[in-house]
């Protein structure tokens, strides 16, 4: 996990990429019926708006919120590790989907008498699919990744661990 601003903004720029561009190829496959090989590519061309918008979001409204309602519930340090990891992770997602939901809805569907509506359909369409792509897949992979970028050193020990 980040120890400093800088890990904590590596560790987010990689959790930002993973998650947007996994949501915004579903979102697209559900638009045009199904997942082909195109919806990969065309997955790209929203990733950066997308990408700088869940970063923002993530950084300074979402992340500091999420650890603040997390920590009512688990306790840095006296709970498990993976009790906190996946009341932060959980309480991410209850964040950021309905604000990247709306994000997408507005850019994507288009503003009319209809837009509330659409994007309560985005958000629930979306929040399935952000919870386990979030705690199956992009939780753990992005741990894995960070903890090879930055690796642990033991301060009983002085061993490195990933």
């Amino acid at each position: 996990m980040p120890k400093t601003k800088f890990q904590d903004i590596i560790f987010t720029l990689i959790m930002v990429v993973v998650m947007v561009y996994a949501l915004v190829v579903y979102n697209i496959a559900l638009d045009r019926g199904g997942l082909t090989n195109e919806v990969f590519v065309m997955a790209f061309g929203e990733l950066a708006v997308m990408g700088i918008a869940g970063f923002l979001l993530e950084m300074f409204i979402a992340g500091p919120l999420a650890k603040k309602l997390a920590f009512r519930i688990v306790t840095p340090g006296e709970d498990r590790m993976t009790a906190v990891i996946l009341a932060v992770s959980a309480m991410t997602v209850c964040i950021m989907c309905p604000l990247m939901s709306l994000i997408a809805t507005l850019l994507f569907k288009g503003v009319d008498s209809q837009v509330i509506a659409k994007w309560i359909q985005t958000t629930v369409m979306n929040f399935p699919m952000a919870f386990c792509w979030q705690i199956f897949f992009a939780g753990p992979f992005v741990r894995w990744i960070f903890g090879h970028l930055f690796p642990e050193k033991n301060e009983c020990t002085g061993n490195v661990t990933v």
